[in-house]
C-alpha cells in the first residue's frame, strides 16, 4: 500500500551547482567587469574636450652691412604675440635711435626700424632695451641720438589681421666714432606668414 501522502511523481533532482570556490571566483569576476564598465563610462562622459590653442614661436636671422639681425615671435596666442628683433653690430659700432628722423640728422644716420605690413599689424608701442644717448659726429652741428655700442633688442606687440602673407620691414645703420659708418639698410623685407596653425617666417 502507498502512504496517503506519498506522491505518485518521482522527486525532482536538485539543479546542478558550481562548487563553492568556483561560485566565489565567478562573483568576483562579474563585480570587476561591472566596476570597469562603470569607470570607463564615467571617464568618457566627464573628459573635457581638448581646446585648440594656436601657439607658435618662429625665428630667423640675416646679416647685412655689418649687422646681424635676429627676428623671433614670442607668446603667439589667439592671433597676437610679440615681435622681437635683436640687432648686433660689429664690435665698436652703434645703432641709431628709433626716434631718429628718416633722413637722419643733417643727412647722417638711419633710424632703427621694425615695421610689419600685410596680414600682420602692430598692436602697441615699440620698446627698446637700451637707453638713448647723444653723440657728436664730425661735420654735423647737431647731436645725434644713438644706442650704446653692442646689441640692441626691439620688441613690438603684433596681431594677425587675417591669414596670408606679411612682411617685416627692417631699417638701420651702424657707425663707429673711429671707423666711420656702414651703408644704411632701408626696408629690408623679411617674409612672414599667418595661418590656421600659427605664424612662421619664410625665405627672406
Amino acid at each position: 500500500m502507498r502512504h496517503p501522502m506519498a506522491s505518485t511523481h518521482p522527486a525532482p533532482h536538485p539543479a546542478p551547482r558550481l562548487p563553492r570556490a568556483a561560485r566565489t571566483r565567478f562573483a568576483w569576476a562579474a563585480a570587476a567587469l561591472l566596476a570597469t564598465a562603470s569607470l570607463t563610462g564615467c571617464g568618457q562622459e566627464s573628459a573635457p574636450p581638448h581646446a585648440a590653442t594656436a601657439t607658435a614661436t618662429a625665428e630667423t636671422e640675416f646679416n647685412e652691412n655689418g649687422v646681424t639681425v635676429r627676428l623671433s615671435v614670442a607668446d603667439w596666442k589667439s592671433d597676437a604675440g610679440t615681435l622681437v628683433a635683436t640687432f648686433t653690430p660689429e664690435a665698436g659700432f652703434h645703432l641709431y635711435s628709433t626716434a631718429l628722423p628718416a633722413e637722419g640728422v643733417e643727412g647722417v644716420g638711419r633710424p632703427t626700424e621694425v615695421r610689419p605690413v600685410g596680414s600682420v599689424a602692430s598692436a602697441g608701442e615699440m620698446t627698446v632695451d637700451k637707453p638713448v644717448k647723444s653723440i657728436t659726429v664730425p661735420g654735423v652741428r647737431a647731436a645725434v641720438p644713438v644706442y650704446p655700442d653692442g646689441p640692441v633688442t626691439v620688441t613690438l606687440p603684433i596681431r594677425a589681421t587675417g591669414p596670408g602673407e606679411a612682411k617685416v620691414l627692417i631699417g638701420y645703420a651702424s657707425c663707429s666714432s673711429t671707423e666711420g659708418c656702414t651703408i644704411p639698410v632701408a626696408d629690408r623685407a623679411v617674409s612672414l606668414r599667418t595661418g590656421e596653425h600659427g605664424l612662421s617666417f619664410g625665405t627672406s
